[in-house]
């Protein structure tokens, strides 16, 4: 299916989520972060979050769901999802990011790992929410420019790795 001329070009920033219609093309930029895409091939709505970290540490007296946690990101789509009204085993879900940003530092590092806990939470939320995962592109080095176009559900991906830092 081409693209509408009259198509919303949505960039979601780190933390954010979006759900649209046909018309719309979503895109993003992920490091150690995911997004996760979700695509209805009958109706033609989907969307796509960019979330930071797995889960919050703690709920900091905070009961609003905050996109930037993996769990509370994929509620807040699934918000958009039941007022559409169809099975979420009938959206289309790819998942992409997850890169090490820090390939330097030791594995044991924090900063190394987030990447890799950000992707076990994707594949865990897609299972625990009946979802269908037909692709991902997970993990590695670097980074990843993703575009989503909902009028197809077909997902671009660019992804650049990342260079050592060099030591003088």
């Amino acid at each position: 299916m081409m693209m509408s001329l009259h198509s919303l070009e949505i960039f979601l920033q780190p933390g954010t989520y979006y759900f649209a219609g046909r018309d719309s093309r979503i895109c993003t930029v992920l490091g150690s972060c995911v997004s996760m895409t979700f695509w209805h091939p009958r109706l033609l709505v989907g969307g796509m979050c960019h979330y930071l970290l797995p889960e919050r540490a703690g709920t900091g007296g905070r009961s609003v769901p905050d996109g930037r946690y993996a769990d509370e990101a994929i509620v807040l789509l699934l918000k958009k999802m039941d007022v559409v009204g169809a099975s979420y085993k009938e959206y289309q879900v790819k998942l992409f990011g997850g890169g090490n940003m820090f390939p330097e530092m030791p594995k044991k590092n924090s900063q190394s790992l987030i990447g890799i806990k950000n992707v076990h939470a994707a594949q865990r939320l897609t299972k625990q929410y009946g979802f269908t995962c037909v692709a991902e592109h997970l993990g590695g080095v670097g980074y990843r420019r993703v575009m989503f176009d909902v009028w197809s559900g077909e997902v671009w991906v660019k992804h650049t790795h990342v260079l050592p830092v060099a030591k003088y």
